[in-house]
């Protein structure tokens, strides 16, 4: 196991996160928006709004944003494999940039698959940084792993995302297990509409993520349009 050495400033952090809502500042890649000064401006603009952290994928986007804002982030990097399915934050290189580039929480992918390197390797390069460690899990075994482990934080975030058909709700079973443990809960993934959210904390989060409902213009038009359609043609 690896040890867990917290210190108050990790406690501060995150006590700063209960009872609030996470902003996850993730363009569509290689889309209008999909540029570092654009993430920033959303992050900003989510701060304005009542968001009290942030979710950021990628490093160039993490020191754009971490240049204007004091809020805490939790910084991760995606990368598709040829020999892994996973891929958040799948090596200790990337574990390493993330810190670098003011990241105070580093996420990873938690799931029960083949990896390039362990869960044990990349949490110990996070406690080696000074970062808190969040395992972004995709069932209720992975938790328990997790936990065991000494993760901070566990989160909802691959739940529908590692086999099989994506749900269209969130996974509030899901939460409800991971809040068993001693560590943060954060609620994400599919979190699209407030009462969602609310829910979320009522079946035992700490906080809850929502990104594509506030920061991917391209699925929030497609969601519109898509429904306005619908009733079209059935109103014809």
């Amino acid at each position: 196991m690896v040890a867990s050495i917290r210190t108050g400033r990790d406690s501060q952090m995150l006590d700063r996160l209960r009872g609030g809502l996470i902003a996850s500042c993730q363009p569509v890649a290689g889309g209008p928006m999909d540029e570092p000064r654009i993430v920033a401006a959303m992050a900003r603009a989510a701060l304005d709004g009542g968001a009290i952290a942030l979710r950021i994928e990628g490093i160039a986007n993490l020191r754009a944003v971490r240049a204007v804002v004091e809020a805490p982030i939790i910084g991760l990097v995606k990368r598709d494999l040829a020999d892994s399915p996973v891929r958040i934050t799948p090596t200790r290189a990337d574990v390493a940039d993330l810190i670098t580039s003011g990241a105070d929480i580093v996420a990873i992918d938690a799931t029960d698959r083949p990896r390039p390197e362990s869960l044990e390797a990349l949490l110990s390069a996070i406690r080696s940084g000074g970062a808190l460690a969040m395992a972004d899990c995709a069932d209720a075994a992975d938790g328990d792993r997790a936990a065991a482990l000494e993760f901070d934080i566990l989160g909802s975030t691959l739940s529908g995302y590692s086999g099989g058909p994506v749900p269209a709700d969130p996974d509030l079973g899901l939460v409800s297990s991971l809040a068993r443990h001693r560590a943060l809960t954060i609620a994400e993934g599919r979190y699209h509409r407030p009462e969602q959210a609310r829910a979320a904390i009522a079946a035992g989060a700490d906080a809850v993520v929502v990104g594509s409902a506030m920061t991917r213009l391209e699925h929030i038009a497609e969601w519109f349009s898509t429904a306005i359609a619908a009733e079209a043609r059935v109103t014809a």
